[in-house]
């Protein structure tokens, strides 16, 4: 029986994450605007998380739209091999300029994609290949507990199985070293002693700088980031960043490396980079990396080449985007929200079953003492709010451009759904153990 034509078909499709034989159906969206979803039945929710931290401007931003309006008229799609285009040649200077460097290395060439976990595959591909050039063999990588670094096998690969996304492919897998993040002088021993050990088998460590995103939304200070940095030139190590969260001013800086004063010799950038728009990513590499590779013999040349990278339509919204950080006060505005999240999520903090409220940015964060979130989002879809809790956490990352009232609703909902949460939690019957 074919659906009628003002009936949503939902039947041929499959979502992220999801039981299918148990989920509820997916809100349908016909418009985004701003901070708001709008849904199909008429109601509006507002994006709690930027659509998977992507729309940091809001959705639709008119000057992102303009953009693409333009370059739409003369050159949406051409390969990249071969060719080249104006808007990807004035991306890369972009990238190039705002990356952080230091007095060993310095951003020097951009490799384009279309999406985060494809550009850690590259990333990583491009670590091993570097040590091949150079006439070493370095395939293992060193990755950290609670990181998070895609789906797809590589990044899957340097992505903790606790994190509870992989384990259906933990055969699948290849082994890589893990650790914990150096917070502290014994964990700092601890890697230094694995890079001492196996460092000759070590291509790169890769880190998410800061906060650690899918894998619960775990902060780390500028110290411990500036000890990875550090560890890995000590021991001869190529350092990579994983910021396709964290970049473009979700963390309270541009890029989360800033906060550190530290420069990768590869950096990993998505997510936010075209505004939330289109599907783009980039793997940004040091001058010291793309040495490497520049050579007469083609057999150093890096063979890798999606089908879609640098699109043009992509590019030019990335170029606006990052048009709207010169322009306009993002940065500001980031510091605003993490003000007002830290004060009005704080409330939480006296709640059974909470265990920690924190902020960063504009990322807000309640952690519970058991993963039941999931279970939270129809309150939060009752309220208006678009807010997707997973794990442990209840976790707001709004679109930066929010105004103070749009985010006290979402502050005030995760207090109230939370509150109601609490209550059902005390209600429940104690589990009395028999002899």
């Amino acid at each position: 029986m074919t659906p009628a034509a003002d009936t949503p078909d939902t039947r041929f499709l499959w979502w992220p994450y999801t039981q299918m034989a148990t989920s509820p159906k997916p809100l349908p969206v016909v418009a985004a605007q701003g901070v708001y979803l709008h849904l199909a039945d008429g109601r509006r929710l507002i994006d709690g998380i930027s659509s998977w931290w992507t729309a940091c401007h809001g959705h639709n931003h008119p000057a992102i739209r303009a953009a693409l309006e333009r370059q739409l008229k003369t050159l949406p799609h051409v390969m990249f091999a071969g060719l080249t285009h104006a808007p990807a040649e004035e991306l890369a200077c972009r990238l190039v300029a705002s990356l952080p460097a230091d007095a060993k290395r310095k951003p020097a060439r951009v490799f384009f994609a279309e999406s985060g976990s494809v550009a850690v595959e590259i990333a990583l591909k491009i670590a091993v290949q570097y040590w091949r050039n150079r006439g070493q063999t370095r395939t293992r990588f060193l990755a950290f507990r609670d990181g998070y670094h895609g789906d797809t096998l590589g990044a899957m690969s340097v992505t903790d199985l606790a994190s509870g996304f992989h384990g259906a492919f933990a055969d699948y897998r290849v082994p890589h070293f893990f650790a914990e993040l150096p917070r502290d002088e014994a964990r700092r021993a601890a890697l230094a002693h694995l890079l001492e050990r196996h460092g000759e088998e070590i291509a790169a460590v890769i880190v998410e700088p800061r906060v650690q995103g899918a894998g619960g939304m775990r902060f780390h200070d500028a110290a411990t980031l500036h000890a990875i940095r550090t560890l890995c030139d000590e021991h001869g190590v190529l350092m990579i960043a994983d910021e396709i969260m964290t970049g473009f001013g979700r963390t309270g800086t541009l890029y989360a490396c800033d906060s550190a004063g530290v420069a990768a010799d590869l950096v990993c950038l998505s997510k936010a980079l075209t505004g939330g728009m289109l599907p783009l990513a980039a793997v940004v590499a040091s001058d010291t990396v793309y040495e490497a590779f520049h050579s007469s013999r083609m057999e150093h040349a890096f063979m890798h080449g999606p089908t879609f990278m640098a699109n043009p339509l992509a590019c030019a919204a990335a170029n606006a985007s990052l048009e709207l950080f010169a322009r306009e006060p993002r940065l500001a505005q980031v510091a605003a929200i993490e003000a007002q999240m830290r004060r009005e999520l704080e409330p939480c903090r006296a709640l059974p079953g909470v265990i920690d409220v924190r902020a960063m940015g504009a990322i807000g964060v309640v952690q519970l003492s058991h993963p039941v979130a999931a279970s939270l989002r129809p309150a939060f879809i009752a309220r208006g709010l678009w807010v997707r809790p997973f794990g442990d956490i209840v976790y707001l990352a709004p679109p930066f451009v929010i105004e103070a009232p749009e985010l006290s609703r979402l502050t005030a909902g995760v207090c109230e759904v939370l509150s109601e949460w609490s209550q059902r939690e005390a209600a429940l019957p104690c589990e009395v153990s028999t002899p």
